[in-house]
């Protein structure tokens, strides 16, 4: 049985894939390398994951205001997420999304997704 959740609405469009979750926020500039869509971050869960295709669900993002342009440099580099899923998304994330066109919605309740779970998130409707 699929579980929909609506949320609002930051960057649309549709895409799925297997999700890659943190319950830890995230810092974007110095720990999310554009290059190669690894996480670098001593201690965090998903230090050493990599965000390339994945639907990146965490809670918000944390750090510098260049975390806008490293979601840019992603979409550039080919290693961008298929989509993001926020309980809060800021200003800078909601740039990034936009610039880098990375289907993004937050206000999501994301204690029902598990790591690795088939997601589609069409508009501002996740399924999974």
């Amino acid at each position: 049985m699929a579980l929909n959740r609506k949320g609002r609405l930051i960057f649309g469009g549709t895409a799925a894939g297997r999700v890659l979750k943190s319950d830890a926020p995230l810092g974007l500039f110095g720990h999310l390398d554009p290059k190669t869509g690894i996480y670098r971050e001593a201690g965090h869960p998903l230090d050493g994951c990599c965000v390339k295709g994945r639907v990146l669900a965490f809670p918000r993002a944390k750090g510098s205001t260049v975390g806008s342009y490293i979601l840019y440099a992603l979409r550039r580099s080919g290693k961008a997420p298929a989509a993001m899923i926020l309980a809060e998304c800021d200003t800078i994330v909601a740039v990034g999304a936009i610039i880098a066109e990375i289907p993004t919605v937050d206000r999501v309740d994301l204690s029902g997704l598990q790591n690795g779970a088939l997601v589609e998130v069409n508009g501002e409707k996740v399924t999974f």
